[in-house]
């Protein structure tokens, strides 16, 4: 398996898991939207906007992001739409990226104003981890989702969408 092949499975196991965690946070009634929901929220926004940096730094586009956390996050409806059309950017992005790209190394600026630089397979590596760490952390923050958080496996995601592997 190629390096492509294996990051294009990992965002699609990625959009595939944001979507079920989004749709279990939307399931959640009023009374579960407490401390704990906006807190979530916050660290859904947190790992998006990280997405949506990652997704500037891969095009070499200067972004308008100082931060990569936000004292308020958006309503849920807006943050599900914006996380799910980026999702399917890092899908497609990752369909059709060249092997010879995948290793070019990109100078960027972090929010801080750091600077960095990192290959874009490294990028793409960061972006899928960095992501799943904070569902984790929503999980943990929602204990009324944990059937849904303890889906976020890798496996898991290649056993549903392959059944034949279980064979």
């Amino acid at each position: 398996m190629s390096a492509q092949t294996l990051l294009n499975a990992l965002f699609r196991y990625k959009a595939s898991i944001d979507g079920e965690l989004l749709d279990a946070l939307s399931a959640l009634g009023e009374g579960a939207r407490g401390n704990a929901f906006s807190s979530a929220l916050r660290v859904l926004n947190h790992a998006h906007l990280v997405d949506r940096i990652f997704a500037a730094n891969l095009q070499r586009e200067v972004h308008d992001f100082t931060a990569s956390w936000s004292s308020e996050a958006p309503p849920l409806a807006q943050l599900a739409s914006s996380i799910r059309e980026t999702d399917r950017w890092y899908i497609d992005y990752t369909s059709r990226i060249k092997p010879e790209e995948m290793e070019e190394v990109i100078a960027f600026t972090f929010t801080d104003g750091g600077r960095g630089r990192m290959s874009r397979e490294e990028m793409l590596a960061h972006v899928a981890t960095h992501a799943g760490y904070h569902r984790r952390e929503v999980g943990r923050l929602l204990p009324e989702i944990e059937s849904t958080a303890m889906r976020d496996v890798f496996t898991g995601y290649l056993h549903r969408t392959d059944p034949a592997r279980r064979q």
